[in-house]
């Protein structure tokens, strides 16, 4: 048994509000897709199709704004 205290790691900053509203959007967005994956199996095989080209050809898309948000 070690006689060390553990440490524990610095306080994270604080996040802004608006930080928080963003992360709440993602949230919002993430709700969306596994409703999405719920109700694809109902869909058509055509049905499928044309909402995969939509969400593949839908402006900006996640890449869009990961590539935004990544530290330069």
């Amino acid at each position: 048994m070690s006689n060390t205290v553990p440490t524990t790691p610095p306080p994270a900053t604080p996040l802004s509000g608006e930080a928080i509203r963003l992360m709440n959007y993602v949230d919002d967005v993430s709700t969306t897709l596994r409703r999405v994956l719920a109700l694809a199996p109902t869909l058509t095989v055509d049905e499928r199709k044309r909402l995969s080209d939509y969400l593949k050809n839908s402006s900006p898309n996640a890449d869009t704004v990961m590539e935004a948000l990544r530290v330069k």
